[in-house]
């Protein structure tokens, strides 16, 4: 197997970290390199520092790529489960939340990446901070990597690449690794902000600035319904942002000059709820803005009660059965044009990169390159806000240290 067998892991992210792990874990000799002073930079910042490291619903239809039974392949050896536990013996222990976002303990990305550094000390892996690995040339059964400075190179077995995409460059993450990869003879794909906020037009909306609320929301491109999803949704000065939007970025990105709009569906959560309510006070004289406000928050009435053209102040028994339909016909469609997304900086995943089509499934290895293995971010694959990218980095960078250090 992997005795004596020295293997090189490019990227510290969670998915290069496992895979240095899982490699060493088979008695591999790994050295890790990241051009940060420190590894898992870039975990720091999920979950807004509290760490969201998996999700409990995280399986190949979760998620967007081009061949999903490479996804099931992977996650049926190294899924949610297998990962859960790894961790915990790692000494991370972690909850889900009711809708099944998972967390460590701690809620502290620090803490889970403090737990990795010391098990991959613990594992002897020998870890090369602010290098930069800037070529990897195939040399008979193994590799040379070249680092930036003069005869800064590293003879390996097998390389691990896990460099991660665009998203966050200023965590390192700049997608400068594409042109080795493309250069060895891999396909890579446009490269795109994904789990990003939406920019739109809110002239109509400019008052729900900073509101945030559980609502539906679906993308067009004319009359074709491009996606649609449900979650949380937070109004901001330039667009839309929250889970509901970011979770559809990612068909905004890659339809650039495209006619686009987005209808909120305010009551996606709430409509049987708040139709009971009104019914029961249908004959009351009771403001309307009120029984709204039993369902959203306080800046959200009086935004579509103008909308309608209906008083900020008219009462139940005011109304028409006609004009209450159309509030509420309203309220679920109402129009935003969608003119792009915000740029990597704020993006949370990039999406393209090299397509799964061209790894095996079972050990993240290179189809194109004999003994190299990819995983995370650099590959075309994609899921919904809530762990589930984690996860798959996870997964990915499991199977690919599991893989290097095999047969």
């Amino acid at each position: 197997m992997a005795r004596g067998r020295r293997i090189g892991v490019v990227g510290a992210g969670p998915a290069g970290i496992l895979a240095a792990l899982e490699a060493a874990h088979l008695g591999a000799r790994v050295l890790l390199f990241d051009t940060n002073p420190m590894i898992g930079r870039k975990l720091l910042v999920t979950g807004n520092g509290r760490c969201n490291i998996s999700n409990v619903h995280a399986t190949a239809a979760a998620y967007h790529c081009a061949d999903a039974r490479f996804l099931e392949m992977a996650f049926r050896r190294f899924g949610h489960p297998e990962t859960v536990e790894r961790l915990r013996e790692l000494g991370i222990l972690i909850y889900a939340t009711p809708d099944g976002w998972c967390y460590p303990l701690s809620e502290s990305a620090a803490a889970v990446a403090d737990l990795f550094a010391a098990a991959l000390e613990l594992a002897g892996v020998e870890i090369r901070l602010k290098t930069k690995i800037t070529a990897l040339r195939p040399r008979g059964d193994g590799f040379t990597l070249e680092a930036g400075g003069p005869g800064q190179t590293y003879e390996v077995d097998r390389v691990v690449v896990a460099t991660g995409g665009k998203a966050h460059p200023a965590l390192g993450s700049k997608g400068e690794f594409f042109a080795v990869l493309e250069a060895l003879g891999h396909t890579v794909l446009p490269i795109r902000p994904a789990l990003v906020p939406l920019v739109a037009d809110m002239r109509r909306l400019h008052k729900l600035q900073g509101v945030r609320l559980d609502a539906g929301l679906t993308l067009w491109e004319g009359e074709r319904r491009l996606g649609h999803d449900v979650g949380n949704l937070l109004f901001t000065s330039t667009g839309l942002s929250g889970p509901a939007a970011m979770n559809l970025s990612y068909l905004v990105s890659a339809r650039p000059h495209a006619p686009l709009t987005a209808t909120i569906d305010l009551l996606a959560i709430h409509r049987e709820a708040l139709f009971a309510l009104v019914a029961c006070k249908r004959h009351e004289p009771w403001p309307l803005s009120a029984l709204l406000g039993a369902v959203w928050p306080q800046k959200v009435p009086p935004v579509v009660l103008q909308l309608a053209d209906l008083p900020a102040q008219v009462r139940m028994t005011e109304l028409t059965d006609d004009a209450l339909n159309r509030l509420f016909d309203l309220a679920g469609h109402i129009e935003v044009p969608i003119k792009g997304t915000r740029g990597f900086e704020q993006a949370q995943l990039s999406t393209g990169g090299v397509p799964v089509t061209e790894v095996h499934p079972e050990t993240m290895a290179s189809r194109i390159v004999p003994g190299l293995h990819l995983a995370g971010e650099l590959l075309d694959v994609h899921g919904p806000c809530g762990g589930y990218n984690l996860q798959f980095a996870f997964t990915s960078g499991a199977l690919a240290g599991r893989g290097a250090a095999g047969d």
